[in-house]
């Protein structure tokens, strides 16, 4: 490939309930369906199995106190004493320049392992995945954080989520997951009695 041909990049933001939280979507998917990545310290992005050098690289940056990737978005989350309006065109160009190079967003590894994860789901887990797919991530997507499966427990019925992004530690998440999620899970997928919030 030439390397003078970079792909066109078109980058554009939105708030979400969480004011210190930031989503940049962009114009091509970031991550395979059904995957999603939270780093909540710059070591996170060093993990085996969702390294990051884009993450790392947005921890650069003074302000940046978390990073979500999902989707074809990545949702940023400053501290307090940053105002969106001094540093949002910085973070976009950075960005832009980012993926204009074709940088990658996680290390091979971190895809190869994720990839293999989503080989080895039982039936109810693969229906409760597809609702979550299909009927509520792009609900709490639209809101700049994330929802996905951490476990199903056969005997008790219970399903964990992880919610991200800007929902982890939103006060109105744990009435989204009651309300709406568990609501919905349990109607479609009869075998799913409860709905829990893993490290909320």
């Amino acid at each position: 490939m030439n390397p003078t041909l970079s792909r066109p990049v078109s980058i554009f933001t939105e708030g979400s309930p969480n004011p210190n939280s930031m989503k940049f979507v962009v114009n091509f998917e970031l991550v395979p369906a059904g995957l999603s990545f939270d780093y909540a310290t710059p070591a996170d992005a060093l993990i085996d199995g969702k390294a990051s050098p884009l993450a790392v690289a947005l921890f650069g940056f003074e302000f940046v106190q978390r990073v979500f990737i999902s989707g074809n978005f990545i949702t940023v989350t400053k501290d307090d004493e940053t105002d969106w309006d001094e540093v949002i065109f910085e973070v976009k160009f950075f960005l832009k320049e980012y993926f204009g190079e074709q940088k990658p967003v996680f290390s091979q590894r971190t895809m190869d392992t994720n990839s293999a994860k989503l080989d080895m789901d039982s039936e109810t887990v693969q229906k409760i995945k597809a609702v979550l797919d299909q009927y509520i991530k792009p609900a709490v997507e639209s809101d700049g954080g994330a929802i996905s499966f951490y476990s199903f427990d056969e005997p008790t019925g219970t399903v964990k989520v992880l919610l991200q992004g800007s929902c982890s530690g939103c006060p109105s998440s744990t009435l989204t997951l009651k309300a709406g999620i568990e609501n919905l899970l349990t109607r479609l997928v009869p075998e799913v009695k409860l709905v829990e919030a893993e490290g909320v």
